[in-house]
């Protein structure tokens, strides 16, 4: 309203709204009835004159400004080391852009890049570095687009991330719900694929074996199996578009090879399976394991989930809700409305939470909580657990962590407590020690069991698992980077590689929430940036410099040591086995897109390219 009317009031009380407090959307600001009712009748009038030609009073706020203006928004202080980032986010500032001249454009055309996956991540590279003119081609193992989303199939599967977050800045979608389903967010995918003009980039069916760098020629050479027989591609640059949840850990259990029934991880859940009547073994209490269990439990003639360890979870009460269509037309007709509900989730969801994170040495309860904020959240979340599973202490003794809040990835109720509650569920917490022909064995009580799914998780610790690479001088990143030990400038280059580069390499995950799209873009604006300022010098390859490598990856942990994951009091994905986070950012998200703004060439080794080009 401030926007179309330049009317400075909107921003002063009594309208500015309350502080948002949990995950939800705060729909009433806090508002009472009667202020709501001034609010509604002077938009109709404000939002009727724009929608009759008058044209917006503050189309760009900018600076001191638009920090008020977002403070005022959530109901709380935001400090302006935000603005430059969410200035972007709005649409208020320009995307850095890279235009080329007539022999920029021409060197550009002929530097190839090699993009491995087209799921998330590789459908916004090809997009991008088509647009800046590069020869881009993406090649796929699968034979559809979608990455993690065609794989993780399973009853319930979708996104923990808000649909409105969980999507890219250039490409809109009317959702229609707050946390879609697996199969819309595939949809979605498949037109973002369409609307980028990217399709023909995309080869299907291939997989990349291995990568090696030539450097006489200056190119990497990858070989890639398909059906049809052996490929060999010559890339001037490879990206890696993988993504850290692509490889299913399947846990060595004894017998497990001589169950008499179906048995799959969550992400190889056969198309169309269903459990309908049957003896069910959820193998996990993870991410997967909480979606897959609320949905199949109505179903299931018995369900029996083995947990190695309780979760964190936090309530949602919109996860199942429809997006009402009034929300739909207020996106879709009111200038700015989407932007700003964009950013209340980016807020809620990404940075808010990150102090909640940091160890405090000095406070007396560490075997419960790191600091009085994350104990604040872990009695928020203590009284939630309660209230859902009421007089049942046997489960409360189960499923009530002993860990501090945020220590593993924090879920969403998305029915889980309810389904606990069931009469044909069990938790079972004891270790399981072997499968038989029947069932599952565990305390010593054999569970009986027709489908065991194994929600166990992913080797996210092990990155570029099924690709061998082979960089300057006969380089093997595996050797380089030990099994579970990958470490990368920005988690995007790592010394000995030249014209390598990963998107959601190590030490980018975001294990204190929000959308991993950003983290992307943030990626992609690099890559861009970088490749912009290498092919327009005329250089012809870039190297990270060991000295900038090994002193980013000492801040990073550096500041993981003062983090909760690296808290010695549960078992977490994040840490390998000498206790180091691979995969978690230790950063909040506006410090990865400052890091991440515009690419330094003094970071690299530059090779200049010949006269020949």
């Amino acid at each position: 309203m401030f926007q179309l009317s330049g009317d400075h009031r909107w921003l002063e009380d009594p309208y500015r709204p309350t502080r948002t407090r949990g995950l939800g959307d705060h729909d009433s600001g806090g508002f009472s009835a009667e202020v709501q009712a001034e609010i509604h009748a002077a938009a109709v009038k404000i939002i009727g004159a724009y929608r009759a030609g008058r044209p917006a009073a503050v189309p760009a706020p900018r600076g001191d400004l638009l920090v008020e203006m977002m403070s005022v928004c959530m109901g709380e202080p935001v400090t302006a080391e935000f603005e430059p980032m969410m200035a972007q986010e709005l649409g208020f500032a320009p995307r850095p852009d890279h235009p080329a001249d007539d022999w920029a454009r021409e060197a550009r055309s002929r530097f190839h890049v090699l993009v491995v996956g087209a799921g998330v991540s590789g459908l916004l590279l090809a997009r991008e570095l088509n647009h800046d003119g590069y020869s881009v081609q993406v090649i796929e193992q699968r034979d559809h687009i979608g990455g993690t989303w065609l794989d993780n199939r399973y009853p319930g599967a979708g996104v923990d991330t808000p649909s409105y977050l969980y999507s890219y800045t250039l490409f809109d979608r009317s959702w229609s719900s707050y946390f879609a389903r697996r199969d819309e967010v595939l949809g979605y995918l498949e037109d973002a694929a369409r609307e980028f003009g990217v399709e023909g980039a995309i080869e299907l069916g291939v997989r990349a074996t291995s990568a090696v760098w030539d450097a006489d020629a200056r190119q990497w050479t990858v070989h890639a199996s398909a059906a049809n027989g052996e490929r060999t591609y010559a890339a001037d640059a490879v990206v890696t578009a993988v993504g850290q949840l692509n490889v299913p850990q399947v846990p060595d259990i004894p017998g497990l090879d001589r169950f008499h029934g179906e048995v799959f991880h969550s992400a190889r859940w056969p198309e169309g399976y269903d459990v309908a009547g049957q003896d069910v073994a959820v193998v996990g209490s993870g991410a997967s394991a909480m979606q897959i269990v609320p949905a199949v439990a109505p179903h299931a003639r018995r369900l029996t989930v083995f947990q190695r360890s309780p979760q964190w979870v936090a309530p949602s009460d919109n996860y199942f809700e429809p997006i009402d269509e009034r929300v739909h037309w207020l996106m879709e007709n009111v200038p700015y409305y989407r932007r700003w509900y964009r950013f209340r989730l980016a807020w809620t969801f990404n940075d808010k939470t990150h102090p909640a994170l940091q160890v405090d040495p000095d406070w007396p309860h560490l075997d419960r909580s790191i600091n009085a904020i994350n104990d604040g959240h872990r009695k928020f979340f203590t009284k939630y657990l309660r209230t859902k599973l009421g007089d049942r202490e046997d489960l409360v003794a189960k499923a009530l962590p002993t860990y501090p809040p945020f220590g593993k990835r924090m879920l969403l109720d998305n029915g889980w407590f309810d389904a606990l509650r069931r009469d044909n569920v069990e938790l079972v917490t004891d270790p399981i020690t072997e499968v038989t022909e029947r069932g599952v064995v565990a305390g010593g009580d054999e569970y009986p069991a027709d489908t065991i799914a194994l929600a166990t998780g992913f080797e996210a610790r092990r990155m570029l698992h099924d690709l061998e690479v082979t960089g300057r001088d006969g380089l093997d990143i595996r050797k380089v980077w030990g099994e579970e030990d990958a470490h990368a400038y920005l988690g995007i280059s790592t010394p000995g590689f030249p014209n390598l580069f990963f998107t959601y390499g190590p030490n980018t995950n975001l294990g204190h929430g929000g959308s991993y799209i950003m983290i992307l873009e943030c990626q992609v604006t690099y890559l861009r940036d970088l490749l912009a300022q290498m092919v327009d010098r005329g250089i012809a390859t870039v190297e990270c410099r060991e000295d900038v490598n090994d002193a980013y990856n000492e801040r990073v942990d550096a500041a993981h040591r003062r983090m909760i994951w690296s808290h010695q009091g549960m078992d977490t994905w994040y840490r390998n086995s000498r206790g180091r986070v691979v995969t978690n950012s230790p950063w909040r998200l506006v410090d990865y897109w400052h890091m991440t703004n515009h690419a330094d060439l003094d970071d690299f080794v530059c090779e200049p390219a010949s006269d020949e080009g």
